[in-house]
């Protein structure tokens, strides 16, 4: 058993169902505090170490619910997709495991502003692994990019981990450390099917490769009238005669000692 099998059976009961719709309810409200008292609701809720550090120990939690976008329409899309693809993981894994996979990307998160205290951390990594984790599960699943062209999660995926690349290699040492938070996650959870899949697309590479090669037990020469070949008598030499009908093989002893067969004869 697994250990994340043991841990569901000592700690399954305490899983909240349903999480996805809870974090978007709570990024709705402070939407609308946004939009009622300014940047003030929105600055009180981000992740920063030295205020956690200073006595402000809800940013702990109040960073869970940035909404992801303050466009509405972007905001609507966002909280679409992150239901979509939260509640479809929930029904695959059962709420254990989802509450499990996004709070490892969550501590990891919070283990990284304690570590750069003044730098501003948000949610926004953490969220896209579940999209990575959903694109990973089904990656024939179509979205409709604004709504009109549909494109197969597999290539957003490649997009974002293109991305995911992108800042790891260019950004700064907090940026990185970030997003490698984020996709902790998915590497702890993923690790065995990507093995998996690596060891597979190993084995068909080499099978495929074994069908345009000559098989090793196969003689390419082969004498016509004593039968010996190049893999018996490596040392034998092998010629062709075009006198004969078909341009039969010969080693180097019968090449000139064998009666030439024609069609017309």
């Amino acid at each position: 058993m697994g250990l994340v099998s043991r841990l569901e059976r000592k700690f399954g009961r305490y899983a909240i169902p349903n999480l996805t719709m809870l974090i978007i309810a709570g990024q709705v409200v402070l939407y609308l505090l946004w939009k009622t008292d300014g940047d003030r609701a929105l600055n009180g809720i981000f992740l920063q170490g030295s205020l956690v550090l200073a006595g402000e120990w809800w940013r702990l939690i109040s960073f869970v619910f940035m909404p992801p976008d303050t466009n509405p329409i972007f905001l609507m899309f966002g909280m679409l997709l992150f239901y979509l693809m939260g509640n479809a993981l929930e029904s695959q894994w059962g709420a254990f495991r989802y509450n499990l996979y996004l709070l490892v990307g969550y501590l990891a998160t919070i283990a990284v502003t304690f570590v750069y205290q003044q730098s501003v951390t948000g949610n926004l990594w953490v969220e896209g692994s579940v999209f990575l984790a959903f694109a990973f599960l089904y990656p024939d699943f179509q979205i409709h990019v604004m709504f009109l062209f549909p494109v197969k999660v597999r290539w957003l995926a490649l997009i974002t981990w293109a991305f995911n690349l992108w800042f790891l290699c260019n950004g700064d040492w907090h940026t990185r450390a970030t997003v490698l938070a984020g996709i902790l996650n998915f590497i702890l959870f993923f690790r065995s099917d990507i093995v998996d899949r690596i060891r597979t697309g190993n084995r068909k590479m080499r099978h495929q490769a074994s069908r345009l090669q000559p098989q090793s037990n196969e003689a390419f020469h082969t004498c016509t009238q004593c039968g010996r070949s190049d893999l018996s008598n490596p040392n034998l030499e092998f010629r062709y005669c075009s006198t004969c009908s078909g341009n039969p093989c010969f080693c180097e002893d019968h090449i000139g000692q064998h009666e030439h067969v024609r069609e017309d004869a």
